[in-house]
């Protein structure tokens, strides 16, 4: 069983890929993370963006799959600080174990992403 701390909650999940998805604010176009939760941290997996422009253009390695630019991850980050201002286009969305969640749609703090510290 893999742990994620979303804010001040703990998660169990049975899988330990997660995604996180959000409609960017310019283009209004999505955008979705793919990210394995494990004990040094969170690894991109891919990245795939529904078009391309204002600061999302696809990398280099992307290729163009059903409408979506999907590249390559590869990076390996301790924790992930997502903004919670309330005034985006839509929040962004946590999915894990077929459920999703809704993070940063009110006005607050920001929301942290973490794996659980050791017990």
């Amino acid at each position: 069983m893999t742990c994620l701390a979303v804010g001040t909650a703990l998660l169990a999940l049975t899988d330990p890929v997660v995604t996180l998805g959000w409609t960017h604010s310019v283009e209004r176009t999505g955008w979705v993370e793919t990210w394995e939760v494990g004990d040094g941290g969170l690894t991109l997996l891919s990245s795939a963006l529904k078009g391309s422009g204002a600061g999302m253009e696809p990398g280099p390695e992307a290729r163009l799959v059903d409408g979506w630019w999907v590249s390559p991850g590869g990076l390996t980050v301790p924790q992930i600080v997502l903004a919670a201002s309330g005034k985006t286009v839509s929040p962004w969305r946590l999915c894990a174990d077929g459920a999703c969640r809704a993070l940063g749609a009110d006005p607050g703090a920001p929301v942290t992403l973490a794996p659980c510290p050791e017990r």
